[in-house]
């Protein structure tokens, strides 16, 4: 095990300096980032970012600074006012491929949020009939992903849905009613993802990390009516989790989303990545700890089949519990992920 951890170090290092077209398959390599889609509409209303010490500074930097070498970016598809539209998309990828950090792209075929609790069709689209709205779909991953292509993006990761636990595009899509138009409509992005990125890993996304059982229904789903994806996204919330009476404690979610990785390989040859995380933001020195043992949790218990750990949305105050910053500035919480990120010798290798 020693061997294994030594080697899998020596890699990153490696990987850390590399131009990011070598890191494609290279299934060694940990990542460490964060989802800050919303960075740019909270920019337009005068929010300002700053570190620790008082000084303004951009966000995608704040996330450099931290030892992240990944960024991940929603995609909405007529979204009010632009942000997450394909635009909005792009110059926020300019900005990670700036400080030379991976690309993940989320796509969530809606115009807003979409989660296991709301999937609703884009619309433009809510007239379609099913062999329509695949080649919608497909056409909208088409555009996106080619217009990233076309301004130089090297995306390293395509999730085609977010946190699809109950399918997506309700009621087409649902997965309970209609599993085999859902796997259909999965597949038509999957392919459309391959068409424009070979090389892209395709991620199929569910929250609760933890329950093995809705992992199962879906991609026992998918697999049946011949859905190919590269890697399983997973969300790993332990205050969701004791909310939705999922776990009783932290160390339940750290248990059980861990143990679900490893029998997830072992059933569908796939490997796993914490796509989405987050911990209290009110309680950042306990928060500080729980990021810290979710990301070694991901990197030392997976038996090496959890390939990285993103937090959401970071940066966002207020309603939201889980964010990581106050008054504008990272908190405690960030440390986490500078402190691994240092342990894993990713900071020390890249430029400045």
């Amino acid at each position: 095990m020693k061997n294994f951890r030594l080697l899998r170090v020596l890699v990153l290092m490696m990987l850390a300096t590399a131009p990011l077209s070598a890191y494609s398959q290279a299934p060694s390599a940990f990542w460490l980032g964060a989802d800050i889609s919303g960075t740019t509409q909270m920019e337009k209303s005068g929010a300002r970012f700053r570190n620790t010490e008082g000084v303004v500074t951009e966000n995608t930097a704040l996330m450099y600074q931290y030892g992240m070498n990944a960024i991940r970016l929603r995609v909405w598809v007529n979204p009010r006012g632009g942000f997450s539209g394909k635009e909005d998309v792009l110059a926020m990828a300019k900005r990670a491929k700036y400080y030379g950090m991976a690309v993940m792209i989320d796509f969530h075929y809606s115009d807003w949020w979409a989660d296991p609790g709301k999937q609703h069709i884009p619309g433009a689209w809510q007239y379609m009939k099913y062999d329509e709205m695949q080649y919608a779909l497909a056409a909208h991953t088409t555009d996106v992903l080619q217009l990233l292509k076309d301004n130089g993006i090297d995306v390293r990761w395509v999730q085609v849905g977010n946190e699809t636990t109950h399918g997506f595009l309700w009621p087409m899509g649902r997965a309970e009613e209609h599993m085999e138009q859902y796997a259909g409509l999965t597949k038509a992005g999957c392919e459309a993802v391959k068409r424009v990125y070979p090389d892209a890993a395709v991620i199929i996304h569910l929250d609760a990390g933890c329950d093995a059982k809705r992992y199962d229904f879906i991609f026992d789903g998918l697999r049946k009516y011949g859905v190919k994806w590269d890697l399983i996204g997973v969300s790993v919330y332990p205050y969701w989790d004791q909310e939705a009476k999922l776990e009783k404690d932290v160390e339940g979610t750290l248990r059980d989303f861990t143990e679900n990785i490893k029998r997830m390989y072992r059933k569908y040859g796939t490997e796993s990545m914490v796509v989405e995380t987050g911990v209290e933001v009110r309680k950042p020195v306990e928060g500080k700890k729980i990021m810290a043992d979710i990301i070694d949790a991901a990197y030392n218990k997976c038996e090496g089949h959890c390939l990285g750990v993103f937090y959401w949305a970071p940066e966002l105050e207020g309603a939201y519990p889980l964010g990581a910053f106050a008054n504008g500035r990272p908190t405690v919480i960030m440390d986490a992920f500078k402190e691994y990120s240092e342990k894993l010798g990713i900071m020390s290798t890249r430029r400045p």
